[in-house]
């Protein structure tokens, strides 16, 4: 992960396969959620560079928000972040209705 060099920021690879450190991650005052800044925040959170408390102290978001974004990342990939694309998601897993099966 690039933690053993000294005197040099922790670097791992980001959501979009580029270099990522603390300095990379989303400003704490951030206020609209794209889906990079999402991304680069679980994958903050996920490679060590951050911890969940802390990820979810400076973005004011709840851990169940913070993970809803996981899930949605593992579950559709990015896209899954895509705040429209997310209640499609929702209503098809309250009525058991994969992606296959709704046509995409």
């Amino acid at each position: 992960m690039g933690a053993d060099r000294p005197g040099r920021p922790p670097t791992v690879v980001g959501p979009l396969g580029q270099p990522m450190t603390l300095e990379d991650l989303p400003p704490p005052d951030t206020e609209r959620w794209v889906i990079r800044r999402k991304a680069e925040g679980v994958a903050g959170v996920r490679s060590g560079l951050i911890s969940l408390e802390d990820a979810c102290r400076r973005y004011r978001l709840t851990v169940e928000e913070f993970l809803s974004w996981q899930r949605l990342i593992d579950k559709h990939g990015l896209s899954g972040l895509r705040v429209t694309r997310l209640q499609d998601y929702r209503r098809r897993e309250e009525h058991g209705i994969g992606l296959a099966e709704a046509g995409e």
